[in-house]
């Protein structure tokens, strides 16, 4: 529907039919060219002239032409398929997964004569399309409610379909979403919702991590249902080398047909890199499932336990609380000693930390000279015993001319200046008002190869005399504390915040950064984790050094892994900025080893190492459906639950719903008449009609 509207008064129009008459009859009444033409030609000519005339007239006017458009939106209806591997065991043989697809079809063809039909499929993630494999390791019922809310809210979404066995085992409860979605759910139930007899290895709580020589613990969890007076037993395995051997058998006897059992179980890190641990629960007899009644877990042992050794010219509170301080990271493993009592070999030390030595009546020669020759990062700490004199020899970065005799009761402040490492704010703000240590009365000369991380504050007067030096000489790291006392910091930040956060954080931090081993291989390969789930990629990042330890990537550099079975998989990195990636996509489940190279500057540098991808095992855990939890979802969001068999009524049950219908939109749309394009060639039209007439009859 469309009118015609003018910005200026409506009679301006017959202003136009005048101008156009007038211009016609002052041009043709007295013109005697056609006098030996029909009257009614002449007649004809003005009349063509005085209709382009007023419409042109009439288009100065700028009228505009207002249209009312509609736009019918069909209501949209989405339907979802569970894709899980539980989906997969309910619809068992191929028969029956053919006349499910087919039935699934035929709603989906139904559905869609009236409706706008979006399929998804339901699983890892909420993807368009459903290709009935029922390979999702994963199902995430929420993340699509809340998907489809976020995509459809704004338009004519009618209903929802979802077609699943009520098992989810990532993501929130899909019962308690909020009320947000206002439409329908209609819920096909899959799956069997009887209890069968069966025996599970529910879950297996363990560290990702252990150290090469601990031991540790993993706690399983073993259930059985209608099983009860059977007998089974729980049997873990390490996997290596393609074949399985058989660590421990714990016997479990199941005397209810609800059965439940933790057990826990201590295994070796006896070898460094990912192991794999496979626990299985023996078979009963009748079971209907056996899928999970094994469950493989990946642990990573490190042999990368660094050994710190505290070595103090006498007891001290000190090394009390830097042992509590350094113990709380497993990555440290500290052995405190008094210099008069240690009898091990201090080169078997990654770090050593000098408790007031060199002293007055120990210099540490033997010590400080093994530190140098191995190059073993060192952090003293200087206090009322120390040779100062000696100590400004072993050491370049900071140097205390002191009698000794003299002290200060001094705090620390945080250098806004320091840049080896990022400290924390609330550091910075708190630790000048921590408990005085002490300190030497003297002159500090810092050298400039060193970086000041806390200086010294004297009463209410921040100085520059250093407290805590951190640096590299001659390629070792070292670390000086000029003073004795850290116990009492480790005291007050208890007493103060009830943990020792700060102070272990101040100290673990300076512990780790002189103490860090620097790799210092040109050619690297990294990875973010080493043990991957079977549904994620496994990705590398690679980094080239030249001579001066400045990233290059001009030549290529190849990947070679292998899997158990000695199968080798050839892969060329991506050149990215200055450095390689490369994401070789999604491997099976098992151990793999790989080798990385390249050529440049006339080497072959190589890098290896090893991952493991672990399987996910949760599909298998839970086979009996939860129809309740369908029939509270579809009860609250006011649909139905029907079975496969009457999977067509569904069509039938959505018209029947009042609040699935059409949705109108009406636009108004406004422009001027001008911009019309078939006036143009009416008007052109007119005009060369009497152009021709003219020409043709003699006028000129």
């Amino acid at each position: 529907m469309s009118n015609l509207t003018f910005q200026y008064p409506a009679w301006y129009l017959l202003l136009c039919v005048l101008l156009g008459a007038g211009y016609a009859l002052t041009l043709y009444f007295r013109d005697k060219t056609f006098q030996e033409q029909a009257s009614w030609f002449t007649v004809l000519l003005g009349v063509l002239r005085a209709v382009a005339v007023t419409a042109i007239a009439a288009l100065l006017l700028s009228p505009l032409l207002r249209s009312l458009l509609q736009d019918v939106k069909k209501p949209v209806i989405l339907l979802a398929q569970d894709a899980s591997e539980s989906v997969g065991l309910a619809l068992s043989g191929d028969e029956a997964r053919q006349q499910y697809k087919t039935a699934f079809e035929q709603l989906t063809a139904e559905l869609g004569k009236d409706y706008e039909v979006k399929s998804y499929s339901i699983g890892e993630t909420a993807r368009e399309g459903i290709d009935f494999e029922y390979k999702d390791k994963i199902t995430n019922i929420s993340q699509f409610l809340t998907g489809a809310y976020d995509l459809y809210s704004n338009q004519n979404l009618g209903a929802i379909v979802l077609a699943t066995d009520g098992l989810y085992n990532e993501g929130s409860n899909p019962a308690y979403l909020s009320n947000q979605l206002s439409v329908p759910i209609y819920s096909i139930a899959l799956g069997d919702t009887s209890s069968r007899r069966d025996v599970s290895v529910k879950r297996a709580f363990h560290n990702k991590i252990a150290y090469l020589g601990d031991k540790f613990t993993v706690q399983i969890d073993l259930a059985a249902r209608n099983a009860a007076g059977a007998s089974s037993n729980l049997s873990i395995f390490k996997v290596e080398g393609g074949g399985s051997r058989k660590l421990q058998e714990i016997p479990i006897s199941i005397d209810r047909n609800d059965f439940f059992t933790t057990k826990e179980i201590v295994l070796d890190a006896d070898r460094a890199g990912v192991q794999r641990f496979r626990i299985t629960a023996g078979a009963v007899s009748g079971e209907s499932v056996s899928a999970n009644n094994s469950k493989d877990i990946f642990i990573e042992v490190l042999d990368a336990r660094q050994k710190i050794l505290v070595l103090a010219a006498s007891p001290h509170p000190d090394l009390s609380a830097i042992k509590q301080s350094l113990s709380s990271n497993k990555n440290y493993e500290v052995t405190v000693s008094v210099i008069s009592d240690f009898k091990q070999n201090v080169a078997d030390f990654d770090f050593v930390i000098l408790h007031q030595l060199p002293s007055r009546t120990n210099d540490a020669t033997g010590i400080l000279n093994t530190l140098q020759t191995r190059r073993i990062p060192r952090f003293f700490i200087a206090g009322m015993q120390t040779n100062f004199a000696r100590l400004n020899q072993v050491q370049s970065l900071v140097n205390i001319k002191t009698d000794g005799r003299n002290t200060n009761e001094v705090q620390g402040r945080i250098s806004p200046e320091f840049s080896l490492f990022t400290t924390d704010e609330r550091a910075a703000r708190e630790l000048p008002a921590f408990a005085p240590v002490i300190a030497p009365f003297g002159e500090f000369s810092v050298s400039p190869e060193a970086q000041t991380l806390l200086y010294q504050r004297i009463g209410k007067v921040d100085t520059k005399y250093p407290l805590l030096v951190l640096g590299e000489q001659s390629g070792v790291r070292t670390a000086v504390f000029c003073g004795e006392g850290l116990w009492k910091w480790r005291l007050f930040d208890f007493l103060q915040n009830e943990n020792h956060q700060l102070f272990d954080a101040l100290l673990g931090k300076a512990v780790q950064y002189v103490g860090i081993k620097e790799d210092k291989r040109k050619f690297r390969v990294n990875q973010p984790k080493t043990i991957f789930n079977e549904n994620e990629p496994v990705v590398f990042d690679a980094e080239l050094y030249n001579d001066n330890y400045e990233l290059v990537n001009e030549p290529d550099a190849a990947l070679v892994i292998t899997n158990n079975k000695g199968e080798e998989f050839k892969y060329t990195f991506n050149k990215s900025s200055r450095a390689y990636n490369l994401n070789p996509g999604i491997f099976p489940v098992g151990d793999y080893s790989f080798l990385a190279s390249v050529s440049f500057s006339g080497q072959t540098l190589k890098y290896d190492g090893r991952f493991s991808v672990e399987p996910i095992q949760l599909e298998l855990y839970e086979t009996t459906a939860d129809h309740g939890l369908l029939r509270l979802l579809s009860d609250k969001f006011g649909g139905e639950v029907v079975y496969p068999g009457d999977m067509a009524s569904i069509a039938e049950k959505i018209r029947a719903k009042e609040s699935v219908k059409p949705v109108i939109y009406n636009t108004t749309q406004t422009r001027p008449v001008i911009h019309l394009k078939w006036l143009f060639f009416l008007l052109l039209g007119l005009l060369s009609l009497e152009w021709f007439l003219r020409r043709y009859f003699g006028g000129y």
